[in-house]
């Protein structure tokens, strides 16, 4: 049997389990959920042996240190990893859930309960921990799941899948449920694509290539999104000390991720206030402000700052490292064609005293979130409460943002009746 139709059985295999999956019981999904928490915390040796492997090779080929983050797994990691799946599994279950009911003139009672999808699929690179975030949302909402992580974690999403299949099979549940694809032949990725009978969802996670590929070449339904270009706008009124600390969260707690942010807009009238102590945080954290002219001349060159002048390509640039596009503005409106014309859907930041003026930003700025007077790093399923996510969905159907249970579902009509006939 060749490498494609080695996939093609894996996706059969899936398919079959979710069906299975769909009809357990919440509390054996539970169980089995729990069962990983466990295992990450109790057994991380064979984990972090492997990603140890992982980590030293792509070093020694010179990947980047944004990518090393990303790649990275440690105890305190793990530790996380495990919590997440904890929340997952303490979500209400979504498997059933009435989203409304009505009964109709002629007697009928109509319900639309949530369902599974069947099996969500993910292609995506260098984050292990995608691994354990995108199992327990599947099988919490009822779903198996075919993954394909990135080459350079191999060894890692090998070990935890090891871990997984061990985890689920104590509850109880079948380890086809939970499909890892360990062949890294990148002609797999276009079996997966044209793989519609065999998976219900694809989510890819990655850079803009992976993402445009798949999107643009995929026969089944796809969420795209993880590409961040994000702006913090401050605004005329914005308090100063707010607005740095808001921006420096934003670009420097994290700065390898899609939600960290890319370019500061701020009005012209507050520029000479606000601009220099939102410069001084981040240039004491070593980030490298690509300034307009109107910027540089505030932070001029005997300020010290770390500043550049800025080119017309770092304008909707996503930098993921500690880099800062910064622009002034004259208004409001200037700052809401800046996004609309550099943004890339995903998260957008006002900062203002002024609520007339954070409505009309909430409103009108189209972007999966949009923040007002808190940092563009909150765009994350567990900081919004969903316990980990899938991806990041900058589309627009069937879901947008971080994609948790509910995301992974959709619904079905039934209809319970007492003889009627339709005339």
């Amino acid at each position: 049997m060749n490498a494609a139709d080695r996939l093609r059985k894996q996706g059969a295999a899936a398919q079959a389990a979710s069906a299975v999956l769909a009809r357990t019981p919440a509390e054996t999904r539970n169980h089995a959920l729990e069962n990983i928490a466990h295992a990450l915390e109790t057994e991380p040796g064979p984990v972090l042996a492997a990603n140890e492997a992982d980590y030293r090779d792509a070093e020694a080929d010179g990947i980047d240190l944004a990518f090393l983050d990303r790649l990275l797994l440690n105890s305190d990691r793990l530790n996380g990893m495990a919590a997440d799946v904890r929340r997952v599994a303490a979500l209400e279950d979504p498997v059933g859930e009435l989203i409304e009911g009505f009964t109709l003139d002629n007697g009928l009672d109509v319900q639309k309960r949530r369902i599974p999808l069947g099996v969500i699929a993910s292609i995506y690179e260098s984050r292990p921990n995608v691994t354990t975030d995108i199992v327990a949302l599947a099988l919490k909402s009822g779903n198996a799941c075919l993954l394909r992580g990135g080459k350079e974690t191999l060894r890692s999403n090998t070990a935890l899948v090891d871990l997984v299949h061990r985890a689920i099979g104590e509850a109880g549940l079948s380890t086809d449920a939970v499909q890892f694809v360990a062949d890294t032949d990148r002609s797999l990725v276009d079996v997966m694509l044209q793989m519609r009978d065999e998976i219900n969802l694809l989510v890819p996670r990655g850079g803009s290539g992976l993402i445009n590929y798949v999107g643009a070449n995929a026969t089944m339904p796809v969420l795209t999104g993880g590409v961040g270009v994000c702006h913090t706008y401050v605004d005329r009124d914005a308090d100063a000390e707010m607005a740095a600390n808001i921006v420096y969260n934003a670009k420097v707690q994290r700065p390898t991720v899609c939600n960290a942010l890319d370019t500061v807009l701020v009005h012209s009238e507050v520029a000479g206030r606000c601009l220099p102590g939102i410069a001084s945080q981040l240039n004491d954290a070593g980030v490298e402000m690509r300034c307009d002219h109107r910027a540089l001349t505030i932070l001029g060159p005997d300020s010290g700052f770390n500043t550049i002048p800025a080119q017309e390509d770092d304008w909707g640039r996503e930098f993921l490292a500690l880099i800062a596009a910064v622009r002034v503005v004259d208004s409001l409106d200037d700052a809401l064609e800046h996004i609309q014309t550099y943004g890339s859907g995903h998260s957008e930041a006002i900062v203002t005293r002024d609520g007339e003026a954070a409505e009309r930003f909430l409103n009108e700025v189209d972007a999966a979130a949009v923040y007002h007077n808190t940092s563009t790093r909150f765009t994350d399923g567990a900081q919004f409460g969903f316990g980990a996510e899938v991806g990041i969905s900058t589309e627009k159907f069937h879901a947008r943002g971080p994609l948790g249970v509910r995301e992974l579902t959709s619904y079905k009509w039934i209809v319970r009746g007492d003889g009627q006939v339709r005339g």
